[in-house]
């Protein structure tokens, strides 16, 4: 190829999801037991709606759906898995550690065409499909696009396409399951090395350099790519949280955060928060990692 078609070529390999189109479809927080971590987030103030068991006998969830479209999905075991099915799960690790933060989906424009970008610009692309039924009897079916080596949607988003409708797998009763805040704002990634993540990144996404900072009370240097979600951890320190988890999980989501409400009300006294960050101008408000189990935040 020559060096005069290298920009039009790279145009091309970015053309179906841009750093603008990296649209969070849901993030997902695995656990062994659904009700509890559903009582831990209500306690919070962040109510969510059982979904149902998924196809595989393994696992079920439940979900806080948002004004924007995202959600959040609690995933956890089934009543009565199927051990084998359990096993097999690519998130059984983090399932059985109750690790929280687990994984997170986009939603592309043209399936088919996001993964043929991803595999011309070397990125291994897979196809799965899945579905699940919810509590009133609606059948539910998608196709996952796992992205990349390693567990599905852990290092990078996997695509996920709906063959029923997708408001119904977002919305059980047809509306937003909270309006106090606007979706799901950024996913956390916890990594090793840093530079090398930035950089399969912006290979996969044809991605400008990231704005960096140091959060010390959260224990990572960050990394985050302007007009996406995607913001990169890499721990301070040995000792820090994010390091250990990094140790017990390896590289994934660590974390997330939760956009403010569209017309910028104030948030609900109830809300309990134990600690405030200020990433890249924008202030978040954590709530408690203790109470909750996990580590989630929202813009303030």
């Amino acid at each position: 190829m020559s060096t005069s078609l290298l920009p039009i070529a790279a145009l091309l390999l970015s053309a179906s999801l841009s750093a603008a189109e990296l649209t969070v479809d849901h993030v997902s927080v695995a656990g062994r037991d659904l009700k509890q971590m559903q009582a831990r987030l209500a306690a919070l103030g962040v109510p969510s709606e059982v979904g149902g068991p998924h196809s595989n006998h393994a696992t079920q969830m439940a979900l806080t759906g948002f004004p924007d479209g995202s959600y959040l999905e609690l995933i956890a075991l089934q009543d009565k898995p199927d051990e084998k099915a359990v096993a097999a799960h690519y998130w059984s690790k983090q399932i059985r550690g109750n690790a929280g933060p687990a994984a997170w989906a986009v939603r592309a424009i043209d399936t088919q065409a996001e993964v043929k970008r991803l595999r011309a610009a070397g990125v291994e692309v897979s196809l799965q499909r899945s579905g699940r039924e919810r509590p009133d009897g609606t059948r539910l079916e998608w196709e996952a696009s796992p992205v990349g080596p390693g567990p599905n949607g852990v290092f990078f988003p996997f695509l996920i396409h709906d063959f029923t409708a997708r408001e119904a797998r977002a919305f059980p009763k047809g509306r937003p399951a909270t309006r106090d805040f606007s979706g799901v704002k950024r996913v956390v990634i916890a990594v090793r090395d840093l530079k090398a993540s930035i950089a399969r990144y912006r290979q996969a996404y044809a991605l400008p350099e990231p704005m960096t900072q140091e959060d010390v009370n959260f224990g990572a240097r960050l990394a985050w790519f302007r007009g996406t979600p995607v913001v990169m951890a890499e721990p301070l320190n040995a000792q820090s949280w994010v390091a250990r988890r990094i140790q017990r999980f390896g590289d994934g989501p660590c974390a997330f955060v939760l956009g403010k409400k569209e017309d910028g009300a104030p948030r609900r006294a109830a809300y309990q928060t134990a600690a405030k960050s200020l990433w890249f101008g924008v202030p978040i408000s954590w709530f408690d990692s203790a109470r909750l189990g996990w580590h989630l935040g929202f813009e303030d």
